[in-house]
């Protein structure tokens, strides 16, 4: 499903019957049922979660590229055990010594959570006690779970990935990333997660980070979709700017930057009621975050993928196969900014085709020389985008997008700069796209908080890369 916005304001959910064939899966758009009058102005999100799921690096011929994308399916903790007959032989007792360990047909490991001291939950590396299920997705799964170490209250997510050979490699992948992050990064000041164990538990790797609020998009599709005020999205922007900045000073680049990608440190929230729109709202209470997902970040030196993003945040170099590096993430970013002002994706589409045609429509033509220069030479005639705006698709791109300015909700400086800002995140031409060092000093950050400036991290960043 996706949220679609008409020029005229109309917001619609449809169904996606459109699947691209390198993405075996979409991003699911669920719109949550409207909030009610509350009787207090102080809730609690119901859930938390540290981690997503990974692409997998594929480390084969540039031709050959696999992608796996998957969505979140929060399932209650009555439901986390399965009781189905596995094929899976008996292997050995879990470390409480009351279950056998096992796994079900898809590969997850098959555990008994516990809580509140009703039932007795299984025991993982005889140290992490499963007290509920967070999150499901193809990877495997995240849990909350008990750290028996010390006084034994510590709550941390852990994220168990699959018993199959492709995740397991991918989780190792991403090991060793977080434990880059973590050698440059001790004090985790650069806002992405750290990690706190690792270890293999019968097959399935399992990574320990801290607990984590919701994502800026479960926040927000929790919310009706209903925009960040802009000075929550100048915080949330300025802080994700300094974590890919961070990522790119140590020779890495993240690939796949999104809104799912990026938690709060804690999602609580009071809920307002707007008179002008006659709705309750939900403000978040802090906006400090914290960047995740680190199974497909590429250093440098390593293979690069012909494929990389998820569709919605993908530049233009990597759709044209031109190569890409660092500035796939700026780009990345800049989609993520416009979402978390307007609501919605900026290019809401599961087709390449119809995904350079809708930059042309919102952006401009792509330039002459990356269509000559582009390997998808079937995208193209005489250098320009081979496109019948008078085909349902040419309408749909027509109906649903317009000039980028035009998105603005208020012609304020604040809205101005943060477009300013936009536009130089989503240049074409991957040479002339802005750094994000240059824009942590736009001036769109000039209004930051005192409070919310991390003084120390560029120096540290530059530090770290040159250590």
């Amino acid at each position: 499903m996706r949220l679609i916005q008409f020029n005229s304001g109309l917001r619609v959910v449809l169904r996606d019957v459109q699947q691209e064939q390198t993405e075996p899966s979409q991003r699911y758009y669920l719109v949550s049922p409207p909030l009610s009058q509350p009787q207090s102005v102080h809730y609690s999100s119901n859930s938390s979660i540290a981690t997503t799921s990974s692409s997998i690096k594929s480390n084969t011929s540039t031709g050959t590229n696999h992608e796996y994308y998957s969505y979140r399916k929060h399932v209650p903790s009555s439901h986390s055990t399965i009781y189905s007959q596995c094929n899976q032989s008996r292997r050995d007792k879990s470390d409480s010594g009351h279950v056998n360990i096992r796994d079900d047909d898809e590969g997850h490991l098959i555990y008994v959570p516990g809580k509140d001291g009703h039932i007795i939950s299984d025991l993982l590396h005889r140290q992490y006690e499963i007290r509920r299920t967070l999150g499901e997705g193809t990877f495997g799964k995240v849990v909350e779970v008990r750290d028996l170490r010390g006084d034994g209250n510590a709550r941390l997510a852990l994220k168990i990935i699959k018993n199959v050979d492709k995740y397991r490699e991918a989780a190792r992948l991403e090991i060793n990333v977080l434990k880059t992050i973590k050698e440059k990064d001790p004090d985790c000041v650069n806002l992405c997660v750290s990690l706190l164990d690792s270890f293999d538990y019968y097959g399935h790797m399992c990574i320990a980070f801290d607990m984590l609020g919701l994502s800026v998009f479960d926040f927000l599709k929790e919310n009706n979709y209903i925009p960040y005020p802009i000075d929550q999205v100048r915080h949330i922007s300025y802080q994700l700017c300094l974590a890919v900045k961070f990522l790119h000073d140590i020779s890495l680049t993240h690939t796949d930057l999104k809104p799912e990608n990026i938690l709060f440190v804690n999602s609580d929230y009071n809920v307002v009621y707007n008179h002008r729109k006659r709705r309750d709202e939900r403000i978040v209470c802090r906006t400090d975050i914290k960047v995740i997902d680190f199974g497909s970040a590429t250093f440098d030196w390593e293979h690069h993928s012909t494929i990389v993003s998820t569709r919605h945040y993908r530049a233009p170099e990597v759709i044209l196969e031109l190569g890409w590096s660092q500035p796939c993430d700026v780009w990345s970013v800049g989609c993520i900014l416009f979402e978390l002002y307007l609501g919605f994706t900026l290019f809401q589409t599961h087709d390449n085709k119809e995904h350079l045609a809708m930059m042309e429509r919102i952006l401009g033509p792509i330039p002459y020389r990356m269509a000559k220069q582009s390997k998808k030479t079937k995208y193209f005639y005489h250098g320009r985008l081979d496109w019948d705006e008078r085909s349902s698709a040419g309408r749909y791109v027509r109906d649903n997008c317009k000039p980028l300015r035009r998105y603005m909700m208020s012609d304020e400086a604040d809205h101005q700069q943060l477009f300013e800002l936009i536009e130089k995140m989503l240049e074409y031409d991957p040479k002339r796209r802005i750094t994000l060092i240059d824009a942590l000093r736009h001036p769109f950050f000039e209004r930051l908080l005192p409070e919310q400036r991390i003084n120390d991290v560029l120096s540290n960043a530059n530090a770290s890369a040159s250590s």
